[in-house]
């Protein structure tokens, strides 16, 4: 475990300076260090980080729900509907054709249509910070399409669930749709009226209670929901919604931050060690075309949202490119497909894609002014002054943490 954390750490150092995000190296870490590859073999089994894995990903949907605000959905929330509805369209219908059109079978599009239609906010944010473009008026868009996603992502995994896992019948499938959008429902009327019972009950001044009490109410509802039929991610989301818009959620921001850092890449590098780099010749034709399909819908997508807010080339290409990553979404997919025994190009495919994609999105977003000579009113565009980035970066449009 302490050379998954430093090989991890290494090649993420390596990849900083050439600009690269962590996710696809933590990947890349796993497959080197696994024992799909020769040399060092770190982990021979991939089932021993199975519960480090799945805390991980707890984590990072964990902390994701507390970025989430029930307000965003107040403030100019048509507009955001729309947008959010036209990138899902676009990138999810699609993914589903691309997923018939493979021909691996009904659940192999069903996950597909995910994967290649939910961006991953992680790198979408980390894209945005680093080019120092929080402060841009198409950010709004931008994060509001990500808000859409997750409200999205919560009810298709439900959905997704019981027909992945083979239900017996129609009937069963129902019931078990049934009871898990019941436990959603529960969870999401806790989020809209029991704020102030839960901000009591988490409230105190002692940061090692704070710490333990989150962590294993995180913990707890991700078991209990996945009794319920739905992902045990969307039930960690759910902590994260809850907790965030009590008095207590900026310090339990402040205090997830290390723990997701370090078993989210823990969760990348589990996923890597999965990954046999002799499947991926295989599925190669397939990720190139998913790829193409992605770019232009999210192109498709930018222009939409522009125009909606009134937006010019410029701001269209930082929208698009910007929301080209795929990630955690995706790998939560991967690991939901491989336990219930779908296509076994699945894992490599999904793997190619989001490395690939998770390389080409800071990339591509870096050189927007590029794409935007090529859309309607980009005859002219203004290239991003290099000075003004680094003073941005360096300024309000930083994490301070």
């Amino acid at each position: 475990m302490g050379g998954a954390f430093l090989a991890a750490a290494v090649l993420a150092r390596l990849g900083a300076r050439i600009g690269l995000p962590t996710i696809p190296l933590f990947i890349l870490a796993g497959i080197l260090l696994g024992p799909n590859t020769p040399g060092i073999v770190l982990v021979e089994d991939p089932h021993e980080f199975e519960m480090l894995s799945a805390l991980g990903l707890v984590l990072l949907l964990f902390y994701l729900g507390l970025e989430f605000h029930m307000d965003d959905l107040k403030t100019g929330g048509r507009k955001m509907a729309i947008a959010g509805g036209a990138y899902l369209a676009l990138n999810v219908g699609a993914g589903l054709a691309f997923g018939f059109a493979l021909g691996w079978g009904t659940s192999e599009a069903l996950v597909l249509a995910g994967v290649l239609g939910i961006s991953s906010s992680a790198i979408v944010t980390k894209v945005l910070v680093d080019l120092g473009r929080i402060g841009n008026p198409e950010t709004k868009p931008i994060l509001g399409i990500i808000v859409v996603e997750d409200i999205f992502l919560a009810l298709y995994l439900a959905a997704l669930q019981p027909v992945i896992s083979g239900a017996d019948s129609l009937s069963s499938a129902a019931l078990d749709a049934g009871k898990a959008f019941g436990f959603l429902l529960l969870l999401a009327a806790l989020a809209r009226w029991g704020i102030e019972l839960i901000g009591r009950l988490f409230a105190t001044r002692d940061n090692e209670l704070l710490v333990i009490s989150f962590l294993g109410a995180a913990v707890f509802v991700a078991g209990v929901s996945e009794w319920f039929g739905v992902a045990d991610a969307i039930g960690a989301f759910m902590v994260g919604l809850m907790l965030g818009s009590t008095a207590s959620g900026n310090r339990i921001r402040k205090l997830v931050h290390p723990l997701r850092d370090a078993f989210g890449a823990i969760f990348f590098f589990a996923f890597g060690l999965s990954i046999d780099p002799g499947d991926l010749p295989k599925v190669l034709g397939p990720v190139a075309i998913a790829v193409v399909v992605t770019m232009v819908m999210n192109v498709a997508a930018g222009q939409v949202a522009a125009r909606l807010y009134g937006f010019g080339a410029q701001p269209a290409a930082n929208i698009s490119t910007a929301l080209l990553a795929r990630g955690e979404f995706a790998l939560i997919l991967a690991t939901m497909a491989a336990g219930a025994g779908l296509d076994d190009r699945l894992s490599p495919f999904i793997a190619g894609y989001v490395l690939i994609l998770a390389v080409l999105s800071p990339l591509a977003a870096a050189n927007a002014h590029r794409l935007a000579r090529f859309l309607p009113g980009g005859d002219r565009p203004e290239p991003p002054k290099a000075g003004a980035l680094q003073g941005q970066g360096k300024g309000e449009g930083t994490d301070p943490e």
